[in-house]
């Protein structure tokens, strides 16, 4: 029985699991949002979530944790230069899981894991042609 057995699975052993939380999680530092399936993008939260808590720390000691966990220096940089000072006065709540539509191929439940001041710009190609257009005139 699994009774009291908490956590995601994800239907990989212990090593494949932990490469694919790592990867995630260094993912959405890099790009600030991600899109992937509804059970990793809730799976991988809480530790995007400890991760921005270390880099708010802002310590030595918190630096070598978060690097023993995502290996790049380039992320953990990242995370403490930029991610981690854009929520100094949030006490939590850091991401955010938006559910979109179901995955052509498998029908998987698809969702997007994106940092909660994430704002989305629509580039319009057409306007951008306009202007172009009208600069070569």
């Amino acid at each position: 029985m699994r009774h009291l057995k908490g956590g995601f699975k994800l239907r990989r052993n212990p090593a494949h699991r932990k490469s694919l939380l790592r990867n995630l999680t260094g993912n959405i530092i890099e790009r600030n949002r991600i899109e992937t399936t509804l059970a990793k993008a809730k799976a991988v939260k809480p530790i995007v979530e400890k991760m921005v808590s270390l880099g708010k720390h802002g310590t030595l000691a918190a630096k070598r944790q978060a690097l023993a966990y995502l290996y790049k220096r380039k992320t953990v940089q990242l995370l403490f230069d930029e991610v981690a000072p854009r929520f100094m006065d949030r006490n939590g709540g850091y991401t955010r899981i938006i559910r979109t539509d179901n995955r052509k191929g498998d029908g998987a439940d698809m969702a997007i894991l994106e940092f909660s001041d994430y704002i989305f710009e629509v580039k319009d190609k057409k306007a951008k042609d306009k202007k172009k257009a009208k600069g070569k005139k």
